[in-house]
């Protein structure tokens, strides 16, 4: 092995160990805001290093909103939701002021519906403190829906606490630069410990989203560009010839496959016939068309004779939808009615399914019964 590999693999063995310097860490972290400061990506929520140099500082409001929505989704899919959300409710007041089922509606799509319940609640208790969030991770954990992550993402991002900001890119990029052989799933407590050594006193904001942005476009999953990575001289990964073995996983197991049927039932004007689920659970407050009885552990009937109500059912089709415990499918009737309907049910009409709080899987069984149907159109 030659001399530079040697030290290279010294100093990781000395980090995973907890003998890393100060000096090693600093190293590290200066390196990463000389990359992080020109090669940041541009975010609606962010404030930029040379934004931040004009005086300009982060808002808790978009901080914290911005981090709910990003569990477990994307970045991309969270850009449109977040401005929609700004436009509508500009501020902490302005979302706790908002009627609950608006909220749902907004965040119909995002998916993790109890993010968006406990979004109204944090909002409400908020505002009733005066619209101030705690600057401190302990006092953000008192937050509805706010956990460990969340908390020490605000703090860090919106007020500069040196808190150890551990998603899933971050697991990845010190998977990586310390080789940790210990799967992924029993290695979190190492792998907080090792962050919480690294983060630096001056700018942990910044040290945060760096290493998050490392992950998301340099240290990426699959071929990762280590050419181009900021602490590659430090990384024993590379070392090993194959970065992508890591974070090393467990197999997984397969995902139970749950069934049931749902029933879009279509007036003369194009209206649907909707319901609103219970408050809590699976999907809790958000909207659906008529279904059997299937949750995550159990199916529900497939046939049209478990409509809720007599009609010609006509099927119209299958769908299929993974949630985080289980997959679902779901065989899907339609029929056209007239006259009134069960308590419990509404009529939406044609230019307002759009707008309605619908999770992704009620919008694949409208269009699978009335193509187009979800999609925006004029009054």
């Amino acid at each position: 092995m030659a001399p530079q590999d040697q030290t290279r693999k010294a100093a990781a063995e000395k980090a995973v160990s907890g003998d890393a310097s100060e000096s090693e860490s600093l190293d590290i972290s200066a390196r990463l805001f000389a990359w992080y400061d020109a090669h940041h990506r541009d975010l609606p929520w962010r404030v930029t290093p040379d934004a931040f140099s004009r005086g300009a500082r982060p808002d808790p409001y978009r901080i914290w909103l911005s981090e709910v929505m990003l569990q477990q989704t994307t970045v991309e899919a969270v850009k449109a939701y977040f401005r929609t959300f700004l436009e509508k409710w500009p501020s902490v007041e302005a979302l706790a002021a908002a009627p609950a089922e608006d909220v749902m509606k907004a965040w119909a799509g995002l998916g993790y519906y109890s993010r968006a319940r406990n979004l109204k609640a944090c909002a409400d208790l908020v505002a009733r403190q005066g619209g101030r969030f705690p600057d401190t991770e302990a006092g953000l954990r008192e937050l509805p829906g706010i956990g460990a992550y969340t908390a020490a993402a605000i703090a860090a991002i919106a007020f500069d606490r040196p808190a150890a900001v551990v998603d899933g890119n971050v697991e990845r990029v010190i998977s990586r630069l310390y080789s940790i052989e210990t799967p992924l799933s029993e290695a979190k407590p190492e792998i907080r410990a090792l962050v919480e050594k690294l983060v630096p006193q001056k700018r942990p904001g910044d040290f945060a989203q760096a290493m998050m942005d490392l992950g998301a476009t340099i240290c990426t999953p699959r071929r990762p560009r280590c050419m181009l990575c900021p602490v590659r001289e430090d990384c024993s990964a590379i070392l090993s010839g194959d970065p992508e073995r890591f974070p090393v996983r467990l197999p997984k197991d397969d995902k139970p496959l749950r069934r049931g049927a749902a029933f879009v039932a279509e007036r003369g004007d194009g209206a649907i016939l909707l319901r609103k689920r219970p408050d809590k659970g699976l999907l809790g407050g958000m909207t659906e068309v008529p279904t059997t009885a299937w949750t995550a552990r159990i199916d529900g009937a497939t046939t049209p004779d478990a409509a809720p109500f007599p009609a010609d059912w006509r099927r119209a089709g299958r769908i299929g939808h993974v949630f985080t415990h289980f997959a679902l499918e779901l065989e899907v009737f339609h029929a056209h009615i007239k006259g009134d309907v069960a308590d419990g049910h509404f009529w939406s009409l044609a230019h307002e399914i759009s707008g309605e709080a619908l999770p992704t899987v009620m919008k694949k069984v409208i269009e699978a019964a009335i193509p187009g149907a979800t999609k925006k159109r004029p009054h």
